[in-house]
């Protein structure tokens, strides 16, 4: 199956790209870093276009995170509707929400390339919780620049071994998206323990 896709990408490159990192943003299953590591094999070899190739993957991840935030904003409100009132979900609520405004920028720009299986989630989350526009597009333009040209740089320098070093990302990034995950449970827990203490 990875060959069959590899195989698309000096056909199909910068539209298999943007629509790709457009889908990826939108939390869908769609191997967006791959495509971006077999475009940057496919830059040395002279089949592809550098700055074609960064273009098309950029447009389509910031574009994706646009369309994630706008879902988010639109979905709270139908959500907030459905789940209606609850004094301490609404404080749950306005609490999150106060803490993704406040510490956002840097959690959007962190989860487009290091924690990178999060991001989508921060699309919608960010959208949800009302965080500025500008400073969400800023952190996200960032972000996935970096993204982009960290895997296409890497797909261009090391073109000969591209599955190898993708699953060795693949893993990376997993194992990041998971510690991350599991750190700010681990600070929700705590926080919701001490307020436990201080009410009982």
């Amino acid at each position: 199956m990875t060959e069959t896709l590899l195989s698309l990408v000096p056909q199909y490159g910068l539209w298999l790209l943007g629509i790709g990192t457009f889908l990826s943003c939108l939390a869908l299953p769609v191997p967006s870093s791959l495509f971006m590591l077999s475009a940057g094999g496919f830059v040395t070899s002279g089949d592809l276009v550098g700055w074609q190739v960064a273009a098309s993957a950029l447009s389509g991840a910031v574009l994706g995170d646009q369309a994630g935030f706008r879902i988010g904003r639109i979905g709270s409100v139908a959500l907030s509707r459905r789940l209606g009132g609850g004094q301490r979900r609404k404080r749950l609520m306005a609490r999150a929400g106060a803490q993704l405004r406040d510490h956002g920028g840097l959690a959007v720009f962190l989860s487009r390339w290091l924690f990178s299986p999060l991001g989508p989630y921060l699309n919608f989350a960010g959208g949800a919780a009302a965080m500025g526009w500008h400073r969400f597009t800023l952190a996200s333009l960032a972000g996935e620049t970096l993204w982009v040209a960290i895997y296409v740089g890497l797909g261009a320098a090391f073109a000969d071994n591209l599955l190898a070093l993708a699953e060795m990302l693949g893993n990376a990034t997993g194992f990041l998206a998971a510690a991350a995950v599991a750190g700010v449970l681990g600070l929700w827990l705590r926080t919701t323990l001490r307020q436990g203490r201080n009410t009982g």
